[in-house]
């Protein structure tokens, strides 16, 4: 797909961070959006900048851990705004899970697997039966992470595990498509080069309260990518960091030209790659991998 005008996209994550940028992106490109988010004021805020800029927008909110909520979000895009070509499963949060992982509480390990992996989940039941029907070229981008689909830092062990899944479910979406010769097309969009200065840091603003941490839980101290900067300056090194708009751009141009792997990496992430699957072919000791 080269050409976006009139085209819908739907986005999920929509109200901030790679969502938000995303939205104004494809406006940019002469798509329309629906955008969708649990965060209601930051959906609308997000949907009366978009229309400020000229761009045809909705907006919905939209709780990804829950089938019947990305349904409706389905059926607003297909009954009510003529169909969807464009869709991106990008909601995602971070529980802050800090200490031992046998210590972490049910709560955070719920909360997150409910949104960023069944999010997918229910993003695919919801609208692949639909782009399927439409019979026309249509694309699926999903949301991952290099923490978990390449490597795993060892203090992030419940959103690795869910990046991990999510990665194994959009390969698996991919070669069944491919595979049938079908005209939706899926896409592993990886956020990057660096770390993404989005509100993912902050997640607990959306948190319900059946999913509170219990109190006396460890805490990371870090909410907000400003606060890691911080904490690496204080250990001697430096964090840089990716805009989202830089993502929303490499997205436009994955999509463009056909890529299932939408992954920019930096040479270090690169060497901790290589040598994570060094271990593993060589059944060695595994690698610490760093943020540096």
């Amino acid at each position: 797909m080269q050409d976006f005008t009139g085209k819908l996209a739907v986005i999920t994550g929509g109200a901030s961070g790679v969502g938000r940028s995303l939205a104004f992106a494809l406006g940019a490109e002469g798509a329309r959006v629906l955008i969708a988010d649990v965060d209601e004021r930051g959906l609308e805020n997000t949907k009366a900048d978009l229309v400020d800029k000229g761009v045809d927008a909705h907006s919905q909110r939209c709780d990804v851990s829950r089938q019947q909520s990305l349904d409706a979000l389905a059926a607003t895009a297909f009954d009510d705004l003529g169909g969807a070509h464009l869709v991106f499963a990008n909601a995602g949060i971070s529980a802050g899970e800090a200490g031992n992982l046998w210590e972490y509480s049910s709560q955070d390990w719920q909360w997150t697997f409910n949104v960023n992996f069944w999010g997918v989940i229910h993003s695919i039941n919801a609208f692949m039966p639909r782009l399927v029907a439409q019979g026309e070229e249509a694309h699926l981008a999903i949301t991952g992470s290099g923490n978990g689909a390449f490597i795993v830092y060892p203090d992030q062990p419940v959103y690795t595990a869910t990046k991990a899944a999510i990665q194994a479910v959009t390969e698996a979406l991919h070669i069944q498509t491919r595979n049938q010769d079908s005209p939706v097309k899926i896409h592993a969009l990886f956020p990057g080069p660096h770390i993404v200065d989005t509100g993912i840091f902050n997640s607990d603003r959306v948190r319900p309260s059946e999913f509170e941490k219990p109190e006396g839980s460890p805490e990371t101290g870090i909410n907000s990518a400003e606060d890691l900067r911080k904490l690496m300056e204080f250990m001697g090194q430096k964090l840089v960091t990716t805009h989202p708009d830089e993502v929303a751009q490499t997205a436009i141009r994955g999509i463009r030209d056909g890529q299932f792997w939408i992954a920019p990496l930096n040479p270090g992430i690169k060497d901790m790659v290589r040598a994570r699957f060094d271990s593993i072919l060589e059944r060695s000791e595994l690698p610490i991998p760093t943020l540096g």
